[in-house]
């Protein structure tokens, strides 16, 4: 827990594909942690140049056309990323002398209990040793992690001239090759599920195993939503020498971006499985790990080898966040939404930032409009969905796909290709038209198909329009998806004001009617079985199975959190009355679904 006692305990996840793409350049010199997202190298490319442009370097194009371009784009951007961010955080240590300076920006947005801020208010009053403090402050600041974002679902296969190309030029094969060849000392989230074949690509890159001193150079990180999960893709890698050095828990209906709900498990209980399996999950693969780095012939790991815990989705107060470090033991927690209200640290068009503070609980929604297949944090009026209403409207459903990041369908084609695509659409209804099914059916089965929409682009739309770049390719249609806690946030603020907000210094929240983190997670659940239940019609045996375990698990989530919040020695940041009250009514809720649709 070193760093969370010296530096910041919340992290910024990834947002979208754009949203936080160059949010280390705005962020790490301050010791903040963020993630950039490594799906659309077209992207990555653009603001290389804008970078570099702006920051007066050298640029040199990457054309799609030249071998390994994917991988080059992404390992070129990286390293400027890492270059420009450690310049930003020379020159904020080298003003540790001036009144109102960046680094006193760094040490005022710092927890209380840092223990670099309390030693900076020593050296500030005047302290004998001054000048040794100082020194121990220059010393010990750390600028945050720059980590990327790979999900593992997106791996595309790729071609050149009508061949296909060997595995390792799928897209996630190559951004993981571009990350592993960056100068970048951070890590890599693994997002989305596992992906066998991109996990034993890992092997290959020298910087995953533990050098002569026991560190890595780069590190691995899962996302993950369940304890089990975490278990079985820990001791996964480490058979193969690697290790995963954290592993990030996220609510699968309280964040933003794709929902991967579980099967009824909720947030609460599995932070608590987390906790009380910690120094299992540490030995029941590092002992793998050992034992397969001997056989390799490899530098063994530091012997006080550890892992980090972390969570994120939907924490909106102070009280939220320190509760989950306390009573959790995590070593950070993901605040995510509400930075997208933050310009100093996310890159979001005016018009869209005007959607996002009107935003309430109903504008708010999963759709399924992801061509993942998976539902979606969906903002209402987003301009990506107006645009495709349109061209449903003019009889042209679908988007011309220019990017084909989420190809990964082929059930009419050898190709893949995406289902919001033109192509897909076209075919897909085409085969619908000869079923011959009545008129609702037929409009039922014609908005599924037509309502995925090109979200690879819509994601990335926004910094360009945010920074005057050009969009002739991509459009003006912007995709977002913030999750249903942006419902309590309502101003543009700024950095150093939300950080305050996460440790208690301020509050920025509008509304005072906002529910606790773990009980709108369980509100977002029961709504999600109401609508999982209405869906299936009719059940068969293996749905009914499925449907009564998941009830199980939400009604011992609810027996769980029953007896956390009447525990009175825990500070909840809310009347434990509302609490146990909120959660009442939504057993009784459950119950109802049960009585009249189970």
């Amino acid at each position: 827990m070193e760093n969370n006692q010296l530096g910041h305990t919340f992290h910024i996840p990834v947002m979208g594909i754009g949203y936080t793409i160059d949010t280390p350049l705005k962020v790490a010199h301050y010791g903040i942690s963020s993630v950039i997202s490594l799906v659309d190298d077209i992207l990555i490319e653009k603001m290389r140049a804008f970078y570099c442009r702006k920051f007066e370097m050298p640029f040199k194009a990457i054309a799609s056309h030249s071998e390994d371009h994917r991988a080059k784009r992404i390992t070129a951007y990286l390293d400027l990323v890492d270059t420009i961010a450690r310049q930003k955080f020379c020159a904020l240590k080298n003003s540790i002398l001036e009144k109102g300076s960046e680094l006193e920006k760094y040490i005022s947005m710092l927890p209380e209990v840092s223990l670099l801020k309390q030693k900076s208010y020593e050296a500030i009053q005047g302290a004998k040793n001054s000048k040794a403090i100082l020194q121990w402050i220059q010393d010990h600041l750390s600028m945050g992690s720059i980590d990327v974002n790979i999900m593992t679902k997106l791996d595309r296969e790729n071609y050149r001239d009508h061949e296909k190309l060997p595995a390792k030029f799928n897209d996630a094969h190559a951004a993981l090759r571009g990350f592993a060849k960056s100068k970048l000392r951070s890590s890599v989230i693994l997002s989305a599920g596992m992906n066998p074949r991109l996990y034993s690509y890992l092997e290959e890159f020298e910087d995953f195993y533990p050098d002569e001193n026991g560190r890595f150079k780069k590190k691995i990180m899962l996302k993950v939503s369940d304890y089990r999960s975490a278990l079985v893709q820990g001791k996964y890698l480490a058979k193969k020498g690697l290790w995963v050095s954290e592993y990030r828990i996220e609510s699968g209906l309280n964040c933003g971006g794709h929902a991967f709900a579980t099967d009824g498990h909720l947030m609460g209980p599995i932070l608590e499985e987390f906790k009380q399996n910690r120094a299992t999950l540490i030995q029941a693969t590092r002992d793998l790990l050992v034992a397969a780095l001997k056989a390799k012939r490899r530098w063994l790991p530091d012997p006080d080898l550890g892992i980090k815990i972390s969570a994120q989705g939907g924490v909106g107060t102070a009280a939220e966040h320190q509760f989950l470090i306390d009573h959790y033991h995590l070593d950070s927690v993901g605040w995510g939404t509400p930075f997208l209200l933050v310009p100093e640290v996310t890159s979001v068009d005016g018009n869209t930032i005007e959607l996002l503070k009107d935003a309430r609980e109903k504008d708010l929604y999963t759709s399924n409009t992801s061509p993942l297949g998976v539902p979606f944090n969906t903002l209402r009026g987003n301009t990506k969905d107006l645009e495709k209403a349109l061209r449903i409207e003019a009889g042209k459903p679908g988007s011309p796909c220019p990017k084909k990041f989420a190809s990964n369908n082929r059930e009419f084609t050898s190709k893949q290709i995406c289902t919001a695509s033109q192509q897909y659409q076209h075919l897909k209804i085409k085969e619908l038209k000869t079923k011959d099914l009545p008129a609702e059916k037929y409009e039922k089965e014609y908005k599924r198909i037509t309502e995925k929409s090109c979200i690879c682009v819509g994601l990335g739309t926004s910094i360009l329009l945010a920074n005057q770049l050009d969009t002739t390719e991509e459009g003006k249609g912007v995709s977002i998806c913030p999750g249903p806690n942006l419902a309590y946030f309502s101003q543009t603020i700024s950095l150093r004001r939300m950080v305050g907000h996460i440790y208690g210094r301020n509050n920025i929240l509008s509304r005072e009617d906002r529910p606790h983190v773990f009980i709108n997670e369980l509100r977002l659940y029961v709504d999600h079985f109401r609508n999982m239940l209405a869906e299936e019609e009719p059940r068969d045996s293996r749905q009914r199975k499925y449907t009564q375990s998941f009830q199980n698990n939400l009604n011992q989530g609810i027996s769980y959190y029953r007896d956390l919040y009447s525990n009175n020695d825990l500070t909840l940041g809310q009347s434990k009355t509302r609490i146990l009250h909120d959660l009442e009514n939504l057993e009784l809720m459950l119950d109802d679904i049960d009585l009249v649709e189970a």
